[in-house]
């Protein structure tokens, strides 16, 4: 699989994808934020959409990030999450930040690094940061968070298995320090 920046959000980057295989398909033909791809062959199978964080310009704002959804539970978005990462601490970016509103993209988010901040959104979004701490006990409270909302049965299954776990181990870069 290949990993791209397709752009930056200065170079108003849009991404056409299938709403009926990609869930916020709709977020990436915005020109706004910046996008990264994952393509298996000539075919995108998962996408990122980011920008500068508005308060805080060393903070890159991981805002939606898409897994085609045949792909899914392959591991492919916290590597694109993990890729996404490493290219904004290249760039300069001393942090990375995301608002996360299921536990399964609560689990991707910690597998490429990020961690709960303690802290939430108005949009009812944990937010995760590459600069909070990976303790045990923040990332079940994370976790706990989730438990008390209507989820699917998926959700709900996710959320069983991890009761009482350890954050997850980060995944390895998908690119090597010397492509980058």
């Amino acid at each position: 699989m290949e990993y791209t920046v397709f752009g930056w959000p200065e170079d108003g980057p849009t991404l056409d994808l299938d709403y009926e295989r990609f869930a916020y398909a709709g977020k990436f033909v915005m020109s706004s934020t910046g996008k990264a791809v994952v393509r298996d062959g000539d075919e995108i199978v998962a996408a990122s959409a980011f920008d500068a964080d508005r308060t805080d310009e060393d903070c890159l704002r991981i805002r939606y990030v898409t897994v085609r959804l045949d792909r899914r539970g392959e591991g492919i978005g916290s590597s694109l999450l993990r890729f996404v990462v490493d290219r904004a601490r290249h760039r300069g970016y001393d942090e990375v930040k995301a608002g996360v509103n299921n536990p399964i993209a609560y689990e991707a988010f910690y597998r490429a690094g990020l961690a709960y901040t303690g802290e939430r959104t108005g949009l009812a979004e944990l937010v995760l940061s590459t600069a909070a701490d990976r303790d045990a006990e923040r990332y079940r409270t994370g976790l706990d968070v989730y438990r008390g909302r209507d989820l699917d049965e998926r959700e709900r299954a996710f959320l069983q298995g991890q009761t009482g776990s350890s954050p997850p181990a980060v995944v390895a870069s998908p690119v090597r320090d010397d492509a980058k």
